[in-house]
């Protein structure tokens, strides 16, 4: 029945609902020297399938090292699913596409910008941001580490201090929804630009439909994981956001959690320029006695990024708000603490295009241990960055002018990718 078929498609394109399981075990871990041996480890062990999703997939050493991870277990037999960002993967899709060939390695790129008219095309600015790998549906690696390593940078070149960047590797119930979700990346990857209008067209008729049906159910490893919801620890939810039925989950998951915190709130981003409620619950916070601490940038890598977050400086720190640029390399973490029990890591920035725009994916932990671990780095990065002591202005019309001429850019860059509404 084209029902069913168009039923069990959006199944296979569909994320899964946030939602807290139990009897997890989540482990921290710092930088791609850490996350890439266990990463390579858990696919050279996959027996079924593996799934990764990722913004950035490039060529050097660390990124190779994982790539021929991938080659060997689509030798033995294992399915195994790529899908990379078409922009932030551009500089190297060419080579990473002939590092696949002929390797058995499905490889998909979400919304690819290899022609000129692919600029043209709406949408285009909502990009795939997630970093997850998951093997048999088991072992899942969730955060904000592309596949490059993490001493490069691809516009400015090798450094010798690594960038300041976390993931997870979380085995549990929970793996069954990053499973879910890299899936559906893949799945809308290959349906949407293999067909073209033929699968925009599925609504309308069952015979594209049926072809859907057919790929989809003749994909090898298609393992079906049993949500096993737990009391017992680690309990975690895996959120994300996208541009469908979970637009703003990640920042309202943040906001709540700003909203009940009664002794601190650590947060460390790159790229900082939230909306109206995020920075009214953060400087609420502040004033109700909640030690407010935000690690950002000292090292920039996009000057329009860091003068969005510097133009929020004084109307944070007037209420309290401690700031904090972290200098020995660039920062990328996406992580928070709230409180003794609440920390969350991710992909997800805190600015328009991570909250608004893009595809992205956090684990939120609820457990005091895992929180304890993620404060203890914070510690240490904040003993390694310079605080902004410098007096914040209350008023002043070169301060109002900057940030009335970064508000109307954040909202014209909207516009145009098509979201409205207040920020």
């Amino acid at each position: 029945m084209p029902g069913a078929d168009l039923e069990t498609l959006t199944h296979w394109t569909r994320v899964p609902a946030p939602r807290f399981v139990g009897g997890n075990r989540i482990e921290l871990l710092e930088g791609g020297d850490a996350l890439f041996p266990r990463m390579c480890q858990a696919i050279d062990a996959a027996a079924l399938d593996v799934w990764l999703a990722t913004y950035i997939f490039h060529d050097d050493p660390a990124a190779n090292a994982v790539a021929d991870a991938l080659k060997r277990a689509a030798a033995r037999g294992v399915a195994v699913h790529v899908v990379v960002d078409g922009f932030g993967s551009i500089a190297t899709l060419h080579r990473v596409r002939l590092g696949f060939a002929d390797s058995g390695v499905q490889l998909e790129v979400f919304r690819p910008l290899e022609r000129w008219y692919a600029w043209l095309l709406p949408g285009q600015l909502r990009r795939l941001h997630h970093k997850l790998c998951v093997c048999d549906g088991k072992v899942a690696f969730v955060g904000g580490i592309n596949l490059i390593d993490d001493r490069h940078d691809m516009n400015q070149g090798w450094f010798d201090t690594p960038r300041l960047d976390y993931a997870v590797e979380l085995r549990g119930p929970l793996a069954a929804s990053v499973h879910a979700t890299a899936r559906a990346m893949w799945a809308r990857a290959h349906l949407w630009h293999s067909w073209g209008d033929e699968v925009r067209a599925i609504a309308r008729s069952a015979r594209p439909a049926k072809k859907a049906m057919s790929l989809l159910r003749g994909l090898r490893g298609a393992t079906e994981v049993p949500d096993e919801a737990s009391s017992a620890p680690m309990r975690a939810a895996f959120i994300v956001r996208d541009n469908v039925r979970q637009r703003r989950v990640i920042e309202r998951s943040y906001v709540e959690a700003i909203r009940h915190a009664k002794t601190r709130i650590d947060i460390a981003v790159p790229y900082f320029y939230p909306g109206r409620s995020f920075r009214l619950a953060l400087r609420r916070a502040a004033q109700r006695g909640v030690r407010v601490r935000l690690l950002l940038q000292g090292k920039v890598d996009y000057r329009i990024a860091a003068l969005a977050a510097r133009v929020l400086y004084d109307q944070l720190r007037v209420d309290g708000v401690q700031i904090y640029e972290y200098m020995p390399a660039f920062l990328h973490a996406k992580v928070a603490v709230v409180d003794d029990d609440w920390a969350t890591v991710g992909s997800s920035n805190i600015d328009p295009l991570s909250l608004l725009l893009n595809l992205e994916a956090n684990v939120v932990v609820r457990d005091a241990d895992f929180a304890q671990a993620l404060a203890v780095r914070f510690d240490a990065a904040f003993a390694d960055s310079v605080a902004v002591t410098d007096t914040p202005l209350r008023s002043g019309w070169r301060g109002w002018l900057q940030r009335a001429l970064v508000a109307w850019a954040a909202a014209l860059y909207l516009r145009v990718a098509g979201i409205t509404g207040r920020y």
